[in-house]
């Protein structure tokens, strides 16, 4: 019961995650948050779905896993990038 409950709880703080990964894109106009979005929408989903047993097929949720983690390699690329950017600029 402990164990599910922090799985729900999991599920809460991912999501929370996602909303900031459109706030980091509409407030901070960083693309990269669509990255962050899109990872987190996913593991949201994918928690959910093994979490409530849904009838999804267990090479779509592998599928969506390795688009996640495709996902968080750019926008840990672009957060390099732009980290670099802004520091040729002397910021």
């Amino acid at each position: 019961m402990v164990i599910e409950n922090l799985q729900y709880v999991s599920i809460i703080i991912e999501a929370i995650i996602a909303i900031m990964g459109l706030i980091i894109v509409f407030k901070k106009k960083k693309n990269f948050g669509y990255g962050i979005f899109l990872t987190f929408a996913i593991y949201v989903f994918y928690d959910y779905a093994k979490l409530a047993n849904l009838s999804t097929s267990t090479n779509v949720l592998h599928f969506m896993f390795f688009i996640a983690s495709l996902s968080a390699l750019w926008v840990v690329y672009m957060m390099y990038k732009d980290k670099s950017k802004n520091n040729k600029r002397g910021e």
